[in-house]
């Protein structure tokens, strides 16, 4: 992964981390790093972020712990750098915060939205828990059957074999198909 990298990957992942972790701005983390002896460009860091943040994402997604198959849904207002926004969150039976994601809008497009990015991202779970929101429930419906129409639309058909008994099959010329 930091295969002809000029620092240690310790050093990078550092500053990968205070980056994402802590907003720091590329100049700061440019200071820290010249605090601790480390000459380093804010445009080389950039590069790291840029280079190993996604990579590092994908990792962590791949260790995460797989969640619960009870999810309670719910959204709330609240402000974030002074605007106010809805917070999708979606939490398991253990309390393990399963996706969360901001919108400025609350109507079906938005919790559509998160509901199939919580569901790309850690399957479909045996039970949700709403509130009494409609809007929930016809998200929840409508992803549900998205889900079950690509799950079936993505399913091989594979042929039968013909009975040698001209009677089993019919009086059909083509072979049987099952989905």
């Amino acid at each position: 992964m930091f295969k002809g990298r000029n620092f240690d990957p310790s050093v990078i992942l550092l500053c990968v981390q205070w980056y994402l972790a802590y907003g720091l701005s590329l100049r700061n983390l440019e200071e820290m790093m010249a605090e601790r002896g480390i000459s380093v460009d804010h445009a080389t860091i950039h590069r790291w972020v840029v280079r190993y943040a996604p990579e590092l994402l994908k990792r962590f997604h791949a260790r995460k712990r797989a969640v619960t198959g009870k999810w309670h849904v719910d959204e709330t207002y609240i402000k974030v750098s002074g605007r106010w926004m809805y917070l999708y969150r979606a939490v398991d039976s253990n309390g393990d915060t399963v996706e969360f994601w901001f919108s400025e809008q609350r109507n079906l497009t938005a919790d559509k939205r998160f509901l199939r990015q919580a569901l790309k991202r850690h399957g479909r779970p045996e039970r949700i828990v709403i509130d009494g929101s409609q809007t929930n429930r016809e998200a929840i419906l409508s992803c549900d059957a998205e889900s079950r129409l690509q799950d079936r639309s993505r399913s091989r058909l594979t042929a039968l074999r013909r009975s040698p008994d001209p009677e089993m099959n019919l009086g059909s010329s083509r072979p049987l198909l099952v989905t």
